[in-house]
């Protein structure tokens, strides 16, 4: 079968292949090849600017620009001619250095191709690669789970003050706002994504075992070190000085696990979510021609948070392997990073399908303040916290032993804990205000808070 939407194994570039078209860019082969390219391009240049290599001249600035131009006018079509040169060498880096000299052939670079991965080990050039991928991915992702964040704090805002009552244990408890609720959720959603920002990748560009043996034999006055922190600097990415052959990935998995815990976060939203929609606090809007049921016509199912908790799960999975594989390796390297790594799109790839539901999902529900308040009108045994509070500031005897003998496993009334509280001979203005108080007033600073996202 000729690979479509419609036959690929993977949903990421089938069923999702709308949600997922601008990370192909960067997690493809294509993408690989591309940031390859440049890698080599740079190192070239750089070697070319350094007066402690007279054989590879400096560059003027029409070679300059021919150079440049090979890193930067990278097409599928040249993606493909280094796929065409890789089934001769059966090495996907040894076909990109092939590729770039073919295209210096016959130019005013062709003196200086020999200086196409000069001293490099390919792992100089794939660690680059991968850290510009990565950099590149949280470009792409980055604005989604800031949008679901800002979605969140919108709902929370509009909601600051819609009274709910709170469960904990799955049981009635104190009651609070949808609206604070919801601002806990942007909260830590927006906390894990600055985390993830927060990581610079790190890279090297220091040979075979990363102590730049080969540089040292061909040029023993240059300062290698500071040469290679230069291009690594020029990607936007950081040094690291102290490597075997292989950049060590700790940053990589660093970032895999804040991207894991902002992922958490977001699964234990959507639950909620699906939780107050099952509740009938929150409902979703029904979409014209769209199917809740093969057979129950009247369902409206909470299909989006729940196509985002699945494809959390699997992003998860993805990241959770790739930050316990990747820093491990057997001395000096071995490749089970380079085939691991090239999975890493799809971790990104299922977390941005997830983000992109759940806004679907936002975009669509409404908030029932009517089940709400009558949710909170059957439960007054809630009361029985300020009640005996309250009783504790009068010094009363054993407060909570009667709030609790009162409340416990039952069903109490307005008028039940009124007249409770009347008998308690408290302070006129601590009895007129317990008095007052009603479960969907009892909601403390929590409309307040709400507005903190």
């Amino acid at each position: 079968m000729e690979l479509s939407a419609l036959t690929a194994i993977s949903p990421v570039d089938g069923r999702y292949a709308s949600k997922t078209e601008a990370l192909r860019p960067v997690f493809s082969e294509y993408g690989l090849i591309r940031r390859r390219v440049a890698v080599e391009c740079a190192w070239l240049a750089a070697l070319c600017a350094e007066p402690g290599i007279p054989e590879c001249p400096a560059l003027s600035p029409d070679e300059a620009a021919a150079l440049h131009a090979v890193a930067d006018g990278f097409s599928e079509a040249d993606a493909l001619r280094v796929k065409e040169i890789e089934r001769t060498t059966n090495h996907d880096v040894k076909a990109v250095e092939y590729f770039i000299k073919e295209k210096l052939a016959g130019g005013p670079l062709a003196g200086r191709s020999e200086f196409t991965h000069f001293a490099c080990t390919s792992e100089d050039v794939n660690n680059m690669s991968h850290a510009l991928m990565l950099r590149d991915g949280m470009a792409v992702l980055r604005p989604e789970m800031d949008a679901v964040a800002d979605a969140v704090a919108a709902l929370a805002r509009a909601n600051a003050a819609t009274p709910m009552l709170a469960h904990t244990h799955g049981q009635p408890a104190s009651p609070t706002t949808l609206g604070k609720e919801f601002a806990v959720a942007a909260a830590r959603l927006r906390r894990q994504a600055a985390s993830a920002a927060a990581v610079v990748p790190l890279a090297k560009m220091n040979g075979a075992v990363g102590n730049f043996n080969a540089h040292l034999s061909a040029y023993p006055d240059v300062d290698w070190e500071a040469l290679s922190g230069r291009v690594i600097a020029s990607f936007g990415l950081k040094q690291n000085r102290l490597t075997t052959q292989i950049e060590s990935h700790d940053a990589v998995a660093e970032l895999f696990d804040a991207l894991s815990r902002w992922n958490t976060v977001l699964i234990d939203f959507d639950r909620d979510v699906w939780t107050y929609i099952s509740m009938g606090y929150l409902k979703s809007r029904p979409v014209p021609g769209e199917v809740g049921s093969s057979t129950m016509p009247h369902k409206v199912n909470p299909i989006d948070f729940e196509n985002s908790e699945g494809n959390l799960g699997l992003a998860n999975a993805v990241f959770g392997h790739l930050a316990r594989k990747l820093p491990v390796s057997r001395m000096q390297r071995d490749l089970t990073d380079s085939t691991a790594l090239r999975n890493m799109g799809a971790g990104f790839a299922y977390t941005l399908i997830a983000a992109k539901s759940t806004l679907k999902g936002l975009g669509k529900i409404e908030t029932d303040a009517a089940r709400m308040a009558a949710d909170l009108d059957g439960e007054w045994e809630v009361l029985a916290e300020p009640v005996q509070t309250v009783m504790r500031k009068a010094g009363l005897p054993k407060p909570y032993e009667r709030l609790k003998e009162l409340t416990r496993g039952k069903r109490i009334t307005p008028q039940a804990l009124q007249a409770f509280v009347k008998s308690l001979g408290l302070p006129q203005a601590d009895e007129e205000r317990l008095l007052a108080l009603t479960p969907a007033a009892y909601t403390g600073l929590a409309a307040r808070l709400a507005e903190l996202v």
